[in-house]
C-alpha cells in the first residue's frame, strides 16, 4: 500500500466510519435542499452542465444526484474510479464530483489519470470527501483538483462551488474561442500581408515589363530616323565642304581681276555651258587662270549632282527630325499618368499614342505578313479620365492582341486569313462611349474567359507575362472609372474587348 492510500485509510477510520457519514450526510442533505426552493427557482433560469459524481456511497451518490438533477443539471454517477473512466472516454462531463476514500482505486489516482491524458486534463474536479485533514485537502489540489468540499455539507455551499466552476469553464472556453478567432485573424492578416507584398512584386514586375515594351518599341521607331539622319550627316557635310571651297575660288579671284579700262565684262563659260550659256559679272572680270581652276573644282565635286541630291538629303533629315519629334511627342502623351487629377482627353490620341508606341511590333513580323490595324472611329466628345491610365489599358489590350496573332502566325495555319487588328470607337449615349479591340488570331475559351480578369493568371508560358495586364486593366476601367471591361470571344474566330467609360466622372 503506498503512502497516499496508507493516510486515507487511517484517516478514513478517525472519522467515525464512512456508513455512518453518509446517513448524516443524507439527513442533512435532505432537510437542508427542501429548505432552498429560492435558490431552485433561480438557479433552474442559469445555463447548466454535465457533470459526472464519483462515490461509493449509494447515499451520498442517490442525494447528490437528486439535488443536482433537480437545479437542471444532466448528472452522471459511479461508483468507482474505474468506472468513472470508461464512462468519461465515452462522454466527457464539464465537471466531475470525486469522492476520496474508494476500493481499488481512490479519488487521488482517478484525478492523477485524468490530469496526465492531454484530452481530458482540463476537466475540473471538486473533491467531495468526509476528510477533513489538511493533508487531504492539500493532496487533493497537489494532483489537480480545483476545489474541496467536506461532508456533510451545506447544498448551497455545493450549488455556488460548482456554479463558480462550471463559469470558469464558459470563460475559458469563451477565452480559447477567441484566442482562436484572433490566431485566426492574425494568420488572415499575415497571409494578406504576405500576399500584398506579392501582389506588389508582381506590380512591379508588370510595371517593368511593360516598361521593357514602351522602350523597345520607342527605340525601334527612333532608331529609323535617327539611321537616316546619321547616314545623311556625311554627305551633307562633304557637300558643304565642297560648296565652301567652290566659293573659297570665287572669293579668292574675284578681288585680283577688276578691269579699270575695258568696260565690256569678260565672260565665264560654266561647266555644262555647252549650249552657250555664259555667267556674267558685272563688274568683275576674271583671269584665264582662275577660270580654269573654278571649272575643275566643278566638274570636281559634280555641282550639277550636288544641286539636286543636297536639297533631297536635307528634306530627308528633315523628315527624319520630324518623325523623331513626334514619336517624342507620342511618348509623351502616352506616358503622361495624371494618376492624381481627372482631364478631359482625346481617346483617339491615346490610341494613336499607342499604335505608335507598338508600331514596330505591328509591321515586323513572321512570314512577311504585318499586323493590318483597320480603325473606325466614331464622333467622340472628351472624356474625363486618367489618362495614363486608359493608356495603359490601351496598351494591355493591344499588346495581348499581337501576342495572340504573332503565336497564331507561328504556327504557319496556311488557312488563315490576313491578321488583322479592328479598333472601332462609338457614341453609346449622352453619358458613355464604348471602344472595341478586335483581332482575328486563336480565341479565347469559356474557361480562360472566366478566370482572365483574375491577378496572376496568365496562359503564357513562364516568363512571357505576369498575369497582371487583364487584372490591372479591369480594375483601372471598373474600379476607378466606373465604366467596363468585357470580352466576347469564341475559339478560332478571334477575340473583341469592349471598353465602356462614363463621359463624365461622378464626383
Amino acid at each position: 500500500m503506498n503512502r497516499t492510500n496508507f493516510n486515507i485509510s487511517n484517516r478514513a477510520g478517525k472519522n467515525l466510519g464512512l456508513e455512518r457519514c453518509s446517513l448524516d450526510i443524507k439527513d442533512k442533505l435532505t432537510t437542508t435542499a427542501s429548505e432552498l426552493p429560492g435558490i431552485n427557482s433561480n438557479q433552474t433560469a442559469v445555463s447548466k452542465g454535465n457533470i459526472l459524481i464519483i462515490d461509493d456511497q449509494p447515499n451520498s451518490l442517490r442525494l447528490l444526484t437528486k439535488i443536482l438533477s433537480e437545479q437542471g443539471y444532466k448528472v452522471r454517477n459511479v461508483t468507482s474510479g474505474n468506472m468513472a473512466l470508461k464512462s468519461i472516454s465515452l462522454i466527457v462531463p464539464d465537471l466531475l464530483l470525486l469522492d476520496v476514500n474508494m476500493p481499488q482505486m481512490n479519488g487521488y489516482q482517478v484525478c492523477q489519470y485524468l490530469k496526465a491524458d492531454p484530452n481530458n486534463c482540463e476537466i475540473p474536479v471538486i473533491f467531495i470527501s468526509a476528510l477533513d485533514d489538511v493533508f487531504d485537502k492539500i493532496q487533493a489540489f497537489r494532483v489537480g483538483g480545483v476545489d474541496y468540499i467536506t461532508k456533510p455539507f451545506q447544498v448551497e455551499e455545493v450549488l455556488v462551488r460548482i456554479e463558480n466552476q462550471l463559469r470558469n469553464v464558459r470563460l475559458q472556453k469563451k477565452l480559447q474561442i477567441s484566442e482562436a478567432r484572433e490566431r485566426e485573424k492574425s494568420q488572415k492578416l499575415i497571409e494578406a500581408l504576405q500576399k500584398i507584398q506579392a501582389s506588389q512584386s508582381q506590380f512591379h514586375l508588370e510595371k517593368m515589363s511593360s516598361l521593357g515594351r514602351l522602350l523597345a518599341g520607342v527605340a525601334h521607331e527612333i532608331n529609323n530616323p535617327i539611321s537616316v539622319i546619321d547616314g545623311n550627316l556625311y554627305y551633307a557635310n562633304q557637300y558643304t565642304q565642297n560648296l565652301l571651297r567652290l566659293v573659297e575660288l570665287y572669293q579668292k579671284a574675284l578681288p585680283n581681276t577688276r578691269s579699270e579700262g575695258n568696260k565690256e565684262p569678260q565672260t565665264l563659260q560654266t561647266r555644262g555651258s555647252g549650249n552657250g550659256e555664259n555667267v556674267h559679272s558685272s563688274s568683275y572680270f576674271l583671269h584665264p587662270n582662275t577660270t580654269t581652276r573654278i571649272q575643275e573644282e566643278i566638274e570636281s565635286i559634280d555641282l550639277e549632282f550636288l544641286k539636286s541630291d543636297f536639297p533631297k538629303l536635307l528634306n530627308s533629315m528633315k523628315v527624319g527630325a520630324k518623325r523623331i519629334s513626334e514619336i517624342v511627342k507620342s511618348l509623351q502623351n502616352f506616358t503622361q499618368l495624371d494618376q492624381g487629377q481627372l482631364k478631359t482627353v482625346d481617346l483617339h490620341e491615346g490610341l494613336e499614342s499607342t499604335l505608335t508606341v507598338l508600331r514596330h511590333r505591328v509591321e515586323t513580323q513572321l512570314n512577311d505578313l504585318a499586323i493590318e490595324v483597320i480603325k473606325e472611329y466614331g464622333n467622340l466628345p472628351r472624356v474625363e479620365c486618367y489618362k495614363g491610365l486608359i493608356n495603359q489599358v490601351f496598351m494591355n489590350i493591344l499588346s495581348n492582341a499581337i501576342d495572340a496573332l504573332e503565336e497564331d502566325m507561328r504556327q504557319i495555319k496556311s488557312s488563315k486569313s490576313h491578321p488583322t487588328i479592328q479598333i472601332r470607337t462609338a457614341l453609346l449615349d449622352k453619358q458613355r462611349v464604348a471602344i472595341s479591340i478586335a483581332d482575328n488570331g486563336p480565341g479565347i475559351t469559356e474557361v480562360v474567359q472566366q478566370l482572365m480578369f483574375d491577378p496572376f493568371f496568365t496562359t503564357k508560358q513562364v516568363g512571357s507575362g505576369t498575369g497582371l495586364g487583364l487584372s490591372i486593366s479591369h480594375q483601372i476601367i471598373v474600379e476607378q472609372h466606373g465604366g467596363k471591361l468585357t470580352c466576347f470571344s469564341t475559339p478560332e474566330q478571334g477575340a473583341e474587348f469592349i471598353i465602356e467609360l462614363p463621359i463624365r466622372q461622378s464626383q
